[in-house]
């Protein structure tokens, strides 16, 4: 991290981000819920002492939620962020900030995170970010990788290193395989998950994959990359800065399992936890508060949601004050969102319109509407920002 870089820049670059990509801090909807909070022990029989550190993150959180009594579903689906640095305190040693969506089962709700965290990272150092990906599927892909995993294992038991082989006999898998990505020579022969993905893991991680490439987001195919445990299912992901900048790291996956116990019904969760090193301890200054923005960008279909996710940093680097509800796709939704913003104008994208690159831009005191070409999009926007 560059040396003037402060921990209140953190928090501020935080802030912008999810604004862009329609993530909200987690104390904004909490603090809506104030006086409603209903503090309750963890879920009994939660499995707290075998997490590992980043579970341990985000299980803090999902308790949090549940008693703010906030109940993410797919119709409202939950889009937040939170840091463990706060204004009026002492930064601490390791800045960690999460960025989750709850309630989105399809890919857009990875993709939309990757590119909001990969987005935070390159405000951050100024240097794009390595992104490294690899799916660990649901709990049948996990069941035929533990079959493939002991075959290899029995193959090679007689030059495997021991601490491998008895994770492995104590039906450890995926910290069996962990003991082998570190090894070089290794890492070549290990069975890969993705070759062992169920038919609805496949599709999912290839719809992952497809909104990365329609984004123009670059990333590399990791098959040692493997989830931690039992807590995280499906896509898992790592950000890290080239050239030996180490301390900006960020780790993210699938962890629907980890929710369950959280909410009544099952919630599709999918999160990030960045992990920044910084060495300035300075008490942290107030983010100040942004004004609502002026304008909320509403779309509908495939299409104009992969053309949004490419339009939020451009519209972010031109100092536009906008925002978005990615992953939400009833227009309705959206329609209500933006009521609670209350902009000055909307800008709304169909399948015909991200077809034929163009937006529409509605000014809603007089519902005057104004074809747009995204090529002209930002001198418009500023035109009238």
């Amino acid at each position: 991290m560059p040396t003037t870089l402060q921990p209140s820049d953190v928090l501020k670059r935080a802030h912008a981000i999810g604004n862009y990509y329609g993530f909200a801090p987690l104390s904004t909807l909490t603090h809506a819920r104030r006086g409603q909070t209903v503090k309750a022990p963890y879920p009994d029989g939660y499995p707290l002492d075998s997490l590992d550190p980043s579970a341990k993150e985000v299980v803090g959180l999902l308790k949090q939620i549940r008693d703010a009594g906030i109940t993410p579903s797919a119709l409202q689906p939950l889009f937040f962020w939170h840091s463990n640095a706060a204004a009026g305190r002492p930064a601490p040693k390791q800045i960690i900030i999460q960025f989750h969506v709850l309630g989105v089962e399809h890919a857009i709700g990875d993709a939309v995170l990757i590119r909001a965290v990969r987005a935070l990272m390159q405000d951050l150092v100024k240097q794009d970010p390595l992104l490294k990906l690899n799916s660990m599927g649901d709990k049948e892909t996990r069941s035929r990788y533990a079959r493939e995993f002991s075959t290899f294992t029995r193959k090679h038991a007689g030059t495997l290193p021991v601490e491998c082989l008895e994770k492995a006999k104590d039906g450890h898998t995926i910290e069996a395989a962990s003991v082998l990505t570190c090894m070089k020579d290794y890492v070549e022969m290990l069975p890969s998950p993705t070759d062992h993905l169920s038919e609805a893991s496949r599709k999912h991680f290839e719809s992952v994959l497809e909104y990365l490439e329609t984004t123009d987001t670059p990333y590399e195919l990791a098959p040692s990359l493997l989830s931690h445990g039992n807590s995280w299912a499906e896509t898992c992901f790592d950000l890290s800065i080239p050239n030996g900048l180490g301390n900006v790291h960020a780790w993210g996956s699938r962890y629907n399992e980890l929710a369950r116990p959280f909410f009544k019904s099952a919630v599709h969760s999918v999160g990030a936890v960045i992990r920044i090193n910084t060495a300035n301890r300075e008490p942290i200054v107030a983010v100040k508060e942004r004004s609502a923005p002026r304008f909320v960008f509403v779309h509908i279909g495939d299409e104009a949601k992969r053309e949004s996710m490419k339009m939020a940093d451009d519209l972010r680097r031109a100092r536009i004050p906008m925002t978005q509800a990615m992953g939400v796709a009833s227009l309705t939704e959206q329609m209500r969102l933006a009521e609670t913003v209350n902009p000055q104008y909307l800008l709304i994208m169909g399948r015909k319109e991200a077809l034929e690159r163009n937006v529409i831009l509605r000014e809603r005191s007089t519902h005057t509407e104004t074809y747009i070409p995204l090529a002209s999009l930002i001198d418009r926007l500023k035109a009238v920002a």
